[in-house]
C-alpha cells in the first residue's frame, strides 16, 4: 500500500531542517494576528451536540509555535486547556504505526481522501465497511480498537502515557468532558461502529466507542499540542521516518475533512482540526503551530484558527509546496 501514497505529498513533508522561515516570525506579528483572529471568532458557532463544548468561552483565541531545535512563540490564552477531540487522530495513527506496524494499521483503514463529512455513514457504506482514512471517525474508531488494554480507560492511558513520554507534553484525561460526551447517545458513531463490527474491523461496539470517547477527551493547552507536534516535525531516533511522513501526508490530504483540498492550496501544511476548536499544523523541518479557538465553520474547523494559519503561512511562506 505504500505506493498508493502520492510521492508529491510524501516528498513535500520531508523538507530540510536548515529551512528556518518559521523562526523569522516576530512576537508583535503574532500578537497582531491573534487580535484580528478574535474578531473572526465571533462569526462562528459553538458545537451543540456535546454540552460542555457549547458552554465554553467563544472569544478565546490562543496560539503556540514550537521550533525545531528549541524555542518558540505564544500569544492569546495559551494556558487555556481544551479537549483534543479529533486532533488526537494523527497522534493515534502515529502511536499505532510505531507499536503495531504499517501492515496491521492499513489492514484496518485506508489512505484515500473523502468528500463526505467526518462522521459520514454513507461514505463507510459506499466503501463496504472499510474506513476511507484515519482522519474520519470511522477510521479512528477502527484504529482505537487496536490500542493495548481491555477497556477504554486502559487503552486511553496507554496512548496518553506514550505521547507524554515521547514528546514532553502533559496531556490529561478531562473527566468532565468525558462525562459530557457520554451524556448524549452519539447515534452516528454507534451506527459507524455497527458497520465496522459487521465488516470485521472491530470486535466490540461498546468497548471501542468507550475507547474512542476517552481518547478524544485527552486535554492539554496549545503549548502541549505544539510540543507533541514536534514528533512529526523533526527527525527522531525513536520514530521511523516512514511513519512520520505517512501521518503528515494524511493530515495534508484528509486532516480538514472535505475542506482538505481547498486548504492544501490556501495553507499548504499538514493540519488536523478538532470539534473543540483545536488545530495542529506541522511545518516539516521547522516546527509546529497549535491554535485554539472554539467557534467553528460549517465544516467543523476553527474559524479563528484557520485565519491564524493562513496569515502565518502566507506571510512566512511556510507552504510545503514552496
Amino acid at each position: 500500500m505504500e505506493d498508493c501514497l502520492s510521492p508529491r505529498f510524501v516528498a513535500a513533508t520531508h523538507l530540510s531542517a536548515s529551512s528556518t522561515r518559521l523562526a523569522t516570525l516576530t512576537q508583535p506579528q503574532l500578537e497582531s494576528w491573534v487580535a484580528q483572529a478574535t474578531v473572526y471568532a465571533h462569526t462562528g458557532r459553538l458545537p451543540d451536540y456535546i454540552p460542555l463544548l457549547a458552554q465554553v468561552n467563544a472569544q478565546v483565541v490562543a496560539v503556540s509555535i514550537r521550533l525545531v531545535g528549541g524555542g518558540g512563540y505564544g500569544a492569546g490564552r495559551i494556558a487555556q486547556p481544551f479537549a483534543l477531540m479529533s486532533v488526537v487522530k494523527p497522534l493515534l495513527l502515529l502511536f499505532l504505526l510505531e507499536q503495531a506496524g504499517w501492515d496491521a494499521v492499513f489492514d484496518r483503514v485506508g489512505i484515500d481522501p473523502s468528500e463526505q463529512a467526518f462522521h459520514s455513514l454513507a461514505q463507510l457504506n459506499v466503501d463496504r465497511g472499510f474506513p476511507r482514512n484515519p482522519m474520519l471517525n470511522s477510521g479512528a474508531i477502527a484504529l482505537a480498537s487496536m490500542l493495548p488494554g481491555t477497556n477504554g480507560a486502559d487503552r486511553c492511558e496507554a496512548l496518553r502515557r506514550w505521547l507524554n513520554q515521547a514528546s514532553g507534553s502533559q496531556f490529561v484525561l478531562d473527566e468532565f468532558m468525558l462525562a459530557s460526551v457520554r451524556s448524549l447517545r452519539n447515534e452516528a458513531n454507534r451506527a459507524i461502529a455497527d458497520v465496522l463490527l459487521r465488516a470485521g474491523y472491530i470486535d466490540s461496539v461498546e468497548t471501542v466507542l468507550d475507547t474512542y470517547n476517552h481518547i478524544c477527551c485527552l486535554s492539554g493547552t496549545v503549548v502541549d499540542l505544539a510540543q507533541v507536534g514536534l514528533l512529526l516535525a523533526q527527525p527522531s531516533e525513536k520514530l521511523q521516518p516512514r511513519h512520520q511522513r505517512t501521518v503528515n501526508a494524511l493530515m495534508l490530504t484528509c486532516g480538514l475533512y472535505e475542506a482538505s483540498g481547498r486548504f492544501a492550496v490556501r495553507i499548504g501544511l499538514p493540519t488536523k482540526s478538532g470539534v473543540s476548536g483545536a488545530l495542529l499544523s506541522i511545518v516539516p523541518g521547522q516546527g509546529t503551530i497549535a491554535c485554539y479557538s472554539p467557534t467553528l465553520d460549517a465544516t467543523g474547523n476553527s474559524i479563528a484558527g484557520l485565519f491564524l494559519l493562513e496569515q502565518l503561512t502566507q506571510a512566512l511562506n511556510l507552504s510545503v509546496f514552496g
